[in-house]
């Protein structure tokens, strides 16, 4: 196989992980009724505090573990997003402020807490681009021994870390929790009408906060992917997690609130944004207009979805409304 169609496809995956995880959190929050345009900032969050946690270990450590490193990037990345997400949902659920702009603001301060911590630790590390968290990172560049070495089909399937699977797992047991158990039953109950399911005994505040906080902390894991595999364990303030948070939030409406839809367009999305690498004699105009296909697909399937109108693929019926139980 060609090596360029090789490295597309495994462009493609990698850059389809990042935006998964942020897709996957988002479609568990909508799930509850709750839209969060916050997904950018989460992102945000869980990268610089997954990096700051490893940096902070590493630093002046000549022998730090690897399994601490691991633990401690990555529950850091977990909580620092599903703080955010708990942010939301008090403002949103608590004090029943517009959905919409609670998201945007939580993405402009989630954007402005990473940089400001992300030009301190450049600080800490000497300069611009210094920023050394090379055990945690190789942590998660590491491939699957043996099978990564097995040809084209090992550089295919196996030469990833293991967040790219990680995702794909998250992904399934989603869809399994949100259509085969009673809990995830409850939770569509929820987001499709909180009256109803206020009446019939369901916890619908608590139901909110938990799938808001979590699907945040999903979220944020895209963001620790970013960087500590996508960069390499480093801080690149360029905008680029916001870019990537915004594209999940896209796929989204692609997958039609569909985790296991979330697994392929992810990669699709990385496929049409990458493409570009395959196709000689572009200059930096025709990049970008490749780069702004998953986007035009995204609308063209939103126009398809609104035209059919069928039930299944439409978003939870009170998706963005604030539940005021006065109101029942």
């Amino acid at each position: 196989m060609n090596n360029q169609i090789i490295q597309l496809i495994q462009s493609a995956i990698q850059f389809g992980t990042v935006i998964m995880f942020g897709a996957i959190g988002e479609i568990l929050t909508e799930k509850s009724g709750n839209l969060n345009l916050g997904v950018p900032g989460i992102m945000y969050l869980g990268g610089i505090a997954g990096l700051a946690a490893s940096f902070l270990y590493e630093f002046d450590n000549p022998d730090p573990s690897k399994l601490v490193c691991l633990l401690l990037s990555f529950l850091a990345a977990f909580l620092a997003a599903a703080l955010g997400g708990l942010l939301y949902s008090f403002l949103t659920i608590t004090l029943r402020a517009n959905q919409n702009v609670t998201g945007l603001t939580l993405t402009i301060f989630g954007g402005g807490v990473a940089n400001f911590f992300g030009g301190t630790l450049n600080t800490m590390a000497g300069g611009v681009g210094q920023i050394s968290v090379a055990t945690t990172s190789s942590v998660y560049r590491a491939n699957i021994p043996v099978l990564s070495t097995m040809g084209v089909p090992g550089r295919l399937l196996f030469s990833y870390g293991f967040m790219v699977y990680l995702a794909i797992v998250v992904a399934i047991v989603m869809a399994w929790f949100l259509n085969r158990t009673r809990r995830g039953l409850n939770l569509r109950a929820v987001g499709e009408n909180p009256a109803t399911a206020d009446a019939a005994g369901i916890n619908v505040t608590r139901y909110k906060y938990v799938a808001t906080c979590v699907g945040a902390g999903i979220s944020g894991l895209g963001g620790l992917y970013y960087t500590m595999d996508y960069i390499k364990g480093t801080w690149a303030n360029d905008g680029t997690i916001e870019s990537l948070g915004w594209l999940a939030v896209a796929l989204v409406i692609f997958a039609t609130w569909r985790s296991l839809n979330a697994v392929w367009g992810s990669y699709l999305f990385g496929l049409l944004f990458w493409v570009y690498l395959i196709i000689p004699g572009l200059g930096r105009r025709d990049i970008a207009l490749f780069n702004m296909l998953p986007y035009l697909v995204t609308i063209a399937v939103l126009i398809f979805v609104s035209l059919r109108n069928k039930k299944e693929n439409q978003p939870p019926a009170s998706l963005g409304l604030s539940y005021f139980r006065e109101e029942r």
